[in-house]
């Protein structure tokens, strides 16, 4: 059986993948802060909600997770996404997820990386 943060981690992915950002926002608090590549941190859930909504590059795809590691209240995920991008291009990348979790069960913090060269 899996457990409270599995649930929630997984559905995060389903969430993104169905484009429902009214439902992933409500995953994350307030104040959260998210990381990634090639972007300025986002601070709190109008900047996701921005990112979301505008900034991001991907049109429509899926998530796959690979495995989930807890360390309460750090979760840490592997897995890959295919899907095809605002520009038409088709893309296929493995991530590295790092989701910390506030005590209201909330996601306060993610950091996401990307398999690809970069240097």
């Amino acid at each position: 059986m899996p457990s409270k943060a599995e649930e929630l981690v997984r559905s995060y992915y389903e969430r993104v993948d169905a484009d429902d950002v009214d439902g992933l926002l409500g995953l994350f608090s307030e104040e959260a802060v998210y990381r990634r590549p090639g972007y300025e941190a986002m601070n709190g859930r109008a900047d996701l909600e921005a990112f979301y909504r505008g900034e991001r590059v991907i049109r429509k795809g899926s998530h796959t997770v690979h495995t989930i590691t807890e360390q309460l209240p750090r979760v840490a995920v592997s897995g890959s996404f295919s899907g095809e991008l605002k520009d038409g291009r088709q893309v296929s990348v493995e991530f590295a997820d790092f989701f910390t979790l506030e005590s209201d069960g909330r996601f306060g913090r993610r950091e996401t990386f990307f398999y690809a060269p970069l240097v």
